[in-house]
């Protein structure tokens, strides 16, 4: 299972206005929290909340963020929200291929099959196991990163430098999360920008983004998906390149376009890129 979405908008679990609103905000996918943005006394409220919300259709895909395997709320959070058939869950601070069957099994014993968007980089542990272990399992969808939990394990005062890079730990968590997703065959899906007030930063790191291999970016305010969004739905240059890409491979191992030589990676990139500007039809 690969998810399709470009822009996956976090919405607070305990906030019904703010579920309300996401309706109308053009994002591909929401992600109703039940963890990091709800304080601990309202969490209750926000699983009976948003369990509630998910009874009502919406335009888009809908995750639940549970809370992490370690606060021994997770089964609930799973068991109370099943029957509103969220499109997915998403696992926060998933550290093993373990944590990912475990969680797998608790949303079958939910009597649900929703699959699983993992945040893979919130712990030391969790990014040493990306160098090292392929993360593959049947009820994987995709893979995202995080750099602020990160940070505090880390002990780090910050995760980027004064030009606004990331600083070279959260750097390489990036692209271990990428790669590890790239392995197992799922969607590989960008980290936060938290810079609400930067929307030129916000556009050089999602353009950016797209241009690396990832499929989506997490968002943190409404205003953040349109921009999203457009970051990952090819130009129509783009589209129209591509197609002549393709029609100059037709038949051929190999070719050439406006003097450059092509191959197979090429026709690979080509066809990637008409896939996904026929998907979101150019929005």
């Amino acid at each position: 299972m690969m998810f399709p979405h470009r822009s996956y908008l976090f919405v607070p679990g305990d906030s019904a206005r703010k579920q309300d609103k996401a309706r109308g905000t053009g994002a591909d996918a929401l992600i109703l929290d039940l963890e990091d943005s709800v304080a601990p006394e309202n969490k209750d409220a926000a699983r009976r909340l948003t369990a509630d919300w998910l009874a009502t259709p919406a335009p888009m895909a809908r995750f639940v963020r549970i809370n992490a395997l370690s606060t021994g709320r997770t089964d609930e959070d799973i068991a109370a929200t099943a029957p509103g058939r969220p499109d997915g869950y998403v696992l926060p601070k998933c550290e093993c291929l373990a944590d990912i069957a475990r969680t797998a099994d608790l949303i079958a014993a939910a009597g649900s099959n929703a699959p699983i968007l993992i945040i893979a980089t919130e712990t030391v542990r969790a990014v040493r196991q990306l160098m090292t272990a392929d993360w593959s399992h049947p009820a994987l969808g995709g893979m995202a990163w995080g750099a602020e939990d990160l940070a505090a394990d880390l002990g780090a005062f910050s995760n980027r430098d004064v030009d606004g890079r990331w600083r070279a730990p959260f750097a390489m968590a990036r692209t271990l999360a990428l790669l590890a997703a790239k392995e197992a065959g799922v969607a590989s899906v960008d980290g936060p920008f938290t810079g609400l007030g930067d929307t030129k930063g916000l556009i050089r790191e999602a353009e950016a983004a797209f241009t690396e291999g990832f499929d989506g970016k997490l968002a943190i305010h409404p205003a953040q998906v349109p921009i999203i969004n457009a970051a990952f739905t090819p130009t129509a240059d783009q589209m129209t390149h591509a197609q002549r890409v393709v029609d100059a491979m037709a038949g051929s191992g190999v070719a050439s376009l406006d003097g450059q030589m092509l191959d197979q990676p090429h026709l690979v990139q080509a066809q990637k890129i008409l896939r996904l500007g026929t998907r979101h039809d150019h929005s």
